[in-house]
């Protein structure tokens, strides 16, 4: 990434027709180059302490990092991953174990819990990481792809035949998720890096949005206001609202620009000389 360039974002969140109030909580910052997405769980107002507290904790603990120039596009050799890769992974155990905490501590969260979705670009590779069934999109010219594998029964079912992804659209199941942040000392969290191109777009959302708008729909609408991410995430939303809106509704878009890809190559040398 170069030191002016900034990743194009929005994100917008809403309760929905049916909830009272929106235990969703998202953060996107496109100068860092980080966004994050949680879908909270629990009686009273729990599922909203736990959402808060893994964006709070992920985004707190990956800023400086972020900003202060550190090469965490760089490869561990023994995992393979991006220095960047496993620092996000660090950082979501650390929120894992702060709802953890916070629920045996007091008694109104008790069971609370949440979905994460992140994604953090450095260099000219994102990131991905996630629990629950909040998921990620990307499209890539005209192909729009999820990312992600949901945590939750109903993949399971599709997974194992029981269910054909035609038959899961209609389930009575879509909300049972099979990993949560919070729920358990110890969450294992997926963790997938992808080379990044210029214009890619990235969808990061809840439940609340797949449940209510088929892919194909979503895909359209990012795909026809792809210059204008506030309007897509808007229409978004709206049309999540209209088909019964039955849970809190998130989404975070993020468009890869030109400049910011690292140059590399010619242009690189270029620049050094020009510079020097």
């Amino acid at each position: 990434m170069s030191e002016t360039a900034t990743l194009e974002v929005a994100s917008l969140s809403h309760p929905g027709m049916v909830r009272t109030h929106n235990e969703d909580t998202v953060f996107v910052d496109g100068e860092a180059g980080i966004a994050v997405l949680a879908d909270g769980m629990g009686g009273y107002n729990a599922g909203e302490v736990a959402s808060g507290i893994a964006v709070n904790v992920v985004s707190n603990g990956m800023m400086p990092e972020l900003k202060s120039g550190r090469e965490l596009s760089k490869i561990d050799i023994g995992s393979g991953l991006t220095h960047g890769a496993l620092l996000l992974q660090q950082q979501i155990a650390a929120a894992n174990k702060g709802i953890y905490e916070a629920a045996q501590a007091r008694p109104e969260c008790a069971g609370m819990g949440t979905t994460i979705v992140a994604a953090v670009f450095c260099g000219n590779r994102v990131s991905i990481g996630h629990i629950g069934d909040s998921r990620c999109y990307r499209l890539r010219g005209e192909k729009f792809e999820q990312l992600t594998r949901d945590h939750s029964l109903l993949q399971e079912q599709i997974d194992s035949g029981v269910l054909t992804p035609e038959q899961a659209r209609y389930s009575l199941n879509k909300n049972l998720v099979t990993r949560a942040l919070g729920i358990e000392a110890i969450v294992p969290t997926d963790i997938a890096e992808y080379r990044i191109e210029a214009n890619d777009i990235y969808l990061l959302c809840s439940d609340g949005l797949t449940d209510m708008v088929d892919p194909e729909v979503i895909h359209s609408v990012v795909d026809e206001k792809r210059s204008d991410l506030a309007l897509a995430a808007a229409e978004l939303i709206d049309l999540a609202n209209q088909n019964g809106g039955r849970d809190n509704i998130s989404v975070i878009l993020i468009r890869v620009p030109p400049e910011f890809l690292p140059t590399t190559g010619w242009a690189q040398r270029w620049l050094a000389k020009k510079k020097g």
